[in-house]
């Protein structure tokens, strides 16, 4: 199974996502859209592992308090555009917590530096071979109170993510 645990977005910053995704159509940028049911953020991507109650168990022994995120910003990795998230202590702390306690229970994850983003677009391909001109997002806040565990499996257009578990905030 390919997991991944991630927070679910509200539909306030799904919206958000998508007007970012409209302004690119509306500059003809063609490419991968993320589809809205699909938007995330991920705190950790665990990848091919065959047990995920190991990993609700590793999810279940982090403690935290709720808290607000802020969608507020737009950027890219090459041809990979996402929007991103204001700093938030609490997230980072989450993230920490999170990644200490999948390497405690010896659950392998992608190391890689947290960098607090939602995909919109992949393979991104301009018109007239330039840049898009004038992105902007309006921010837009949001409570978290859980944590999910997701599988995702490639369908026939695209992959496909499903909730396994998740974990409340206390």
């Amino acid at each position: 199974m390919r997991l991944f645990i991630a927070i679910q977005l509200s539909e306030k910053l799904k919206g958000s996502a998508r007007d970012v995704q409209e302004t690119f159509r509306w500059q003809q940028v063609r490419g991968n859209y993320t589809p809205a049911e699909n938007l995330h953020l991920t705190l950790a991507f665990i990848g091919e592992y065959g047990n995920p109650e190991e990993v609700l168990d590793a999810m279940e022994r982090i403690k935290f308090a709720p808290f607000t995120i802020r969608m507020d910003k737009i950027g890219c990795f090459n041809d990979l555009w996402w929007t991103g998230f204001a700093d938030s202590r609490e997230l980072a702390d989450l993230v920490r917590n999170l990644r200490h306690a999948l390497a405690e229970a010896g659950i392998l994850y992608d190391r890689k530096k947290f960098k607090a983003h939602c995909t919109v677009l992949r393979k991104a391909q301009y018109a007239k071979g330039g840049q898009p001109v004038h992105m902007s997002i309006e921010p837009a806040d949001m409570q978290v109170g859980r944590i999910c565990l997701m599988q995702s499996t490639r369908g026939k257009h695209g992959m496909i993510y499903t909730e396994l578990g998740s974990v409340e905030a206390q």
